[in-house]
């Protein structure tokens, strides 16, 4: 049996281990001159992170418990997840799945009376860059019955019916190939769309209340999610991917990669498409909506060289700058009664009081850091 020892020791051995100077992240900070394609990724690479999660709960009351994401998604492609270990002073750390969504998360339980309940959690993975050329179809491995069911379900907030449908019939009406109609959706997010600073976190997700208000702003988590709504509702195979930055764009875009090795605030969901002639591929509209309000000077029109760029870079395409956790949604968080979340890209916690605010420092306090490690 694994013992709170061993959950220390653990930990303080994943602290010892080998990571790239500190210098090395600040050079990346500052990319090559960006060329006539400043946005071109291909099969990079490989290239291994840490991430490492500090939690402190500030107002403990009642039984405190915390959930922090793990990598469980994995794709041969790009992304392999690796090892996870932690220091706590919790009664109980255990890595656990919701059976339904498929997330994993480190499930943490504190004792009655713990004034500082904290944990130190190290994930890793390895990821690069990844592009799917769309001019030349294969012979992908058939997706199974099980993944294509689940990831062309309704969700609670990305219903595939409705109003959901009734936009995305109009989207694609004379379109019959996948690929022709996957392109439409993605290009009519990108053209209707904005992304909103306003938007706490990464936004929530709930499209169809987007479609029904006629307002489509919002951040990630809301535009990627109404375009896998969208093209969900035509029967095709879409998931959001949740993740985190992890370290600065390679390719001139300061807004795309994460600028500072504290990446607490850099969670960021992506997108893909299975298609049947080229297996999962990488979508990323809400990047784009990204690149045109925040890439300096800001607010830069959909013709700019680098939309463009982006634009296209971003349909089968992306950076392998970006540590991903899970493709879940309607999210049961282990030991919790309360309902189900949207999703799970922040770490969670509970006390008497009930659910904390993941985007609350005043009575929940995380912070990220990120690391590139030599293996």
């Amino acid at each position: 049996m694994t013992t709170r020892r061993d959950f220390l020791k653990a930990g303080l051995l994943a602290g010892a281990g080998s990571l790239l100077p500190a210098a090395a992240f600040a050079q990346a900070a500052a990319p090559a001159a960006a060329t006539t394609t400043p946005f071109a990724p291909n099969v990079g690479r490989w290239r291994s992170f840490q991430i490492v999660t500090t939690v402190e709960i500030l107002k403990p009351e009642g039984k405190v418990q915390a959930w922090l994401p793990v990598a469980s998604f994995s794709n041969p492609d790009w992304f392999k997840p690796g090892d996870n270990s932690w220091t706590t002073n919790a009664a109980s750390a255990k890595l656990v799945r919701d059976t339904r969504s498929g997330a994993e998360m480190l499930h943490l339980v504190w004792a009655d009376g713990e004034k500082a309940p904290r944990v130190d959690l190290t994930s890793k993975a390895t990821t690069r860059d990844w592009k799917v050329d769309l001019n030349r179809p294969g012979m992908p491995a058939p997706i199974t019955t099980e993944l294509r069911t689940k990831n062309t379900a309704s969700t609670t907030l990305i219903p595939t019916g409705g109003i959901v449908k009734e936009t995305s019939d109009k989207i694609v009406a004379g379109k019959s190939e996948e690929l022709d109609k996957v392109r439409a959706i993605f290009q009519w997010v990108v053209e209707n769309s904005y992304r909103n600073p306003a938007t706490r976190g990464c936004g929530i997700g709930d499209i169809a209340a987007m479609l029904k208000s006629g307002d489509l702003g919002g951040k990630c988590a809301d535009l990627n999610a109404l375009f896998v709504g969208l093209v969900r509702a035509q029967g095709i195979p879409a998931r959001d991917v949740y993740g985190l930055r992890v370290m600065p764009s390679q390719f001139g875009y300061k807004s795309l990669g994460a600028n500072s090795d504290i990446v607490t605030k850099a969670q960021h969901c992506r997108a893909e498409v299975y298609l049947s002639k080229f297996g999962w591929v990488p979508m990323d509209p809400a990047d784009v909506r990204k690149v045109v309000l925040e890439e300096p000077p800001g607010k830069l029109a959909l013709d700019d060289p680098k939309v463009v760029a982006a634009r296209a870079g971003l349909f089968g395409g992306w950076e392998g700058n970006w540590f991903a956790f899970n493709t879940a949604h309607d999210v049961v968080l282990p030991g919790y009664n309360g309902a189900p979340l949207g999703f799970l890209m922040y770490p969670q916690a509970v006390t008497a009081a009930g659910l904390l605010d993941c985007l609350d420092p005043d009575g929940f306090k995380y912070t990220i850091r990120s690391s590139e490690i030599a293996v």
